[in-house]
């Protein structure tokens, strides 16, 4: 049962079907004052990475080209996060919205749903908001078509210049940066990619106005984040909260009264301990009560009755699977960290081995191509540096 002291938003989920009203009153604006309504509003993406949303949609639009892309990122692939696939089936609409918006704003004429190859089964149902948004767009004379792209299932192609590569018919390999997308993206074209929530966030934004979404969480983490709740709660599924809350309220909200430590933003984020609860901010800057950890929106609670070990050994086998294999780092890194903590565990290796561990996975994350080996080290060094015992006996 809920919460009934749960303070929950309902921005992105409200039922809203006033869309032709909505694009009507924004193309109405020039382009300059939608990006500027953007950068007002504090808007950053919500994929995990946090780029401010008016920037990039501000430097694309500034490119020189014959051609331009809008891109929705709706690979959701991180362990523990399924908000993306709840609002693609709940209101594609608002997505769909965003993307029309930001393609007057760019220049762009096609756009593109890059959708997990998972969540093949949504395509039915996208395909005829599409098809109805085409029509909306054809009575307010706005050039710009959308199609579904469906992944293949690599974790990797998360990883936006990866997805391009996917798109285009290659390996999915992440690219060398810069160039960047803005300047050279699908098709070394300058291309917009936004997370599925980015794009629903603009709608909210583009009604209500950018200073209620500015208003909204702190400093520096302004507006609402949608979160996919998962492990030993009560209370499992998709909230949209304010940032700026502690871990110790969230803890309070939704875990069982045992929690041990949250995963905050998956298999690639931080895991934090029961000590830290109280300091520790979600948001993408650090407080005055203390240090921030920005999500793309799992959040995995585990109470007492979880191995942390048996945790970190997950996410590992996760990451030998996942990786790409392109560059060494993390090609090589991956399997040393999991067999690593597997030869400590059965008593092959001493405990000081860690500390080598340690090591390697910080040479991973100023090391490896791409934000797959970069992260590896936020999981492995926050569960082994917080429990440590748990490494070993």
């Amino acid at each position: 049962m809920e919460k009934k002291h749960l303070k929950r938003l309902d921005l992105i989920f409200k039922n809203e079907h006033d869309t032709e009203e909505i694009l009507a009153k924004v193309l109405a604006k020039k382009n300059e004052e939608i990006i500027n309504d953007l950068i007002i509003s504090g808007l950053k993406g919500r994929g995990g990475a946090g780029y401010p949303t008016g920037l990039k949609w501000k430097l694309t639009a500034e490119e020189e080209s014959d051609e331009k892309y809008v891109i929705c990122n709706a690979d959701e692939g991180e362990p523990g996060t399924f908000k993306d696939r709840e609002i693609l089936s709940a209101v594609p609409h608002k997505v769909l919205t965003g993307m029309a918006v930001c393609a007057r704003v760019t220049g762009a004429k096609q756009g593109f749903i890059y959708l997990r190859g998972e969540y093949k089964f949504l395509v039915p149902e996208l395909e005829k908001a599409i098809a109805a948004f085409h029509n909306l767009l054809a009575t307010l004379n706005l050039d710009f078509s959308v199609s579904v792209f469906i992944g293949s299932g690599a974790y990797i192609c998360g990883e936006e210049s990866a997805l391009f590569e996917s798109m285009e018919g290659k390996r999915g390999e992440p690219r060398n940066k810069p160039p960047f997308p803005t300047q050279k993206g699908y098709k070394a074209k300058p291309t917009v990619i936004n997370n599925v929530e980015t794009l629903a966030h603009t709608y909210s934004i583009f009604k209500y106005g950018p200073e209620k979404f500015h208003d909204l969480g702190v400093k520096d983490s302004h507006g609402s984040k949608v979160f996919s709740v998962s492990g030993d709660t009560p209370i499992p599924g998709i909230y949209e909260l304010e940032f700026g809350m502690t871990l110790q309220k969230f803890v309070d909200d939704f875990a069982d009264g045992d929690a041990k430590a949250v995963q905050v933003g998956g298999a690639s984020g931080f895991c934090v301990p029961r000590k830290r609860f109280e300091k520790t901010v979600i948001g993408y800057q650090g407080t005055l009560t203390g240090p921030s950890l920005p999500t793309g929106g799992s959040m995995m609670i585990f109470n007492s009755s979880r191995s942390m070990y048996n945790v970190l050994h997950n996410y590992l086998d996760f990451f030998v699977e996942e990786s790409c294999g392109q560059c060494t780092p993390c090609r090589v890194g991956t399997q040393q960290l999991l067999l690593g903590i597997q030869a400590v565990k059965k008593g092959e290796k001493p405990s000081l081995y860690l500390d080598k561990l340690l090591s390697l996975a910080e040479t991973m994350r100023v090391t490896a191509k791409c934000g797959l080996g970069q992260s590896v080290a936020n999981s492995f060094s926050s569960i082994v540096e917080n429990f440590r015992e748990e490494m070993i006996y």
